[in-house]
């Protein structure tokens, strides 16, 4: 069950990471990065995040990337929410394939 604290900081992850991953997707451009879902452990350490990426195609490819990048992704963060945050959370990123299943979903139907 989770504390109303931790439903706050991973609103305010979510938030942030959003604005970051915008930026990082304009970078590499014809990309859409999305943080569809932050969950943050009990002791507020890690936080594990859900990536939606479109197109599908690059998914695999943006995920090794954007591991790479971890420090530096949790360093701009650690800069945004210095002020509402003492410690920064690990950050684990996870993609999010729920839009891809209801895709496939939706063609086993209609076929």
């Amino acid at each position: 069950m989770q504390t109303t604290r931790q439903q706050k900081i991973e609103s305010l992850i979510q938030q942030d990471l959003g604005n970051i991953f915008l930026q990082y997707a304009r970078k590499i451009g014809g990309v859409l990065i999305s943080v569809s879902e932050v969950r943050v452990s009990p002791d507020l350490s890690i936080a594990h995040v859900y990536l939606s990426i479109f197109p599908s195609a690059k998914s695999q490819e943006l995920m090794e990337k954007i591991e790479d990048d971890t420090r530096s992704i949790r360093y701009e963060m650690g800069h945004l929410e210095r002020n509402q945050l003492r410690i920064i959370p690990e950050l684990k990123f996870h993609l999010d394939t729920t839009l891809d299943r209801m895709e496939q979903i939706d063609k086993l139907i209609l076929a």
